[in-house]
């Protein structure tokens, strides 16, 4: 699978929190032999001691944080030959990527997902996820003037609701091939 002559496949898989973004993008890139690259507020996060509730309320008021996040993972996704990159805006930043996936589920079961993951009641985590989506797009809008729920360009847009992680990367593998 090549991307430009000598360079194998840049794979860019956006969704919002609990669309299974990690999970799909890490699956992708371990079945095709590709780096995977998931940098995210998470990760920065953990770089620096904080927990991911301190790094969102920083990233609320300092666009510093984002562009940091987003810079350094689009870094490792251009040094890459071939990556999978996993991250909210990945399908818009990520131009030369050779596929785009975005990735969609019901709010209820993103909330699911992640209660599972992080855990916490539904209520708490419904409300926590909800404001991100918000406070995220309006960041996106703001920074980049990127409108993160205008994905209609994706080359593929998979419900993940409808489908577990097997059949969603097996989706991906046969649209590349």
């Amino acid at each position: 699978m090549e991307n430009a002559p000598g360079q194998k496949i840049k794979i860019a898989v956006s969704g919002k929190s609990g669309c299974g973004n990690t999970t799909i993008s890490r699956m992708t890139a371990e079945r095709l032999d590709l780096a995977f690259i998931n940098f995210t507020f998470r990760s920065l996060a953990k770089e620096r001691g904080l927990s991911l509730k301190d790094v969102l309320e920083r990233a609320a008021a300092d666009d510093s944080w984002d562009r940091e996040v987003d810079s350094r993972q689009l870094a490792l996704a251009r040094e890459a030959s071939g990556c999978v990159l996993g991250s909210r805006l990945a399908i818009w930043v990520l131009p030369e990527a050779g596929l785009k996936v975005y990735l969609k589920a019901a709010d209820e079961t993103r909330v699911r997902r992640i209660m599972k993951r992080e855990g916490g009641s539904e209520e708490e985590v419904a409300a926590f996820t909800l404001e991100r989506d918000r406070q995220d797009h309006e960041r996106y809008l703001r920074i980049y003037g990127i409108d993160n729920d205008d994905y209609g360009f994706a080359d593929l847009v998979i419900d993940t609701d409808r489908a577990g992680p097997d059949e969603i990367v097996a989706m991906i593998l046969q649209k590349i091939c």
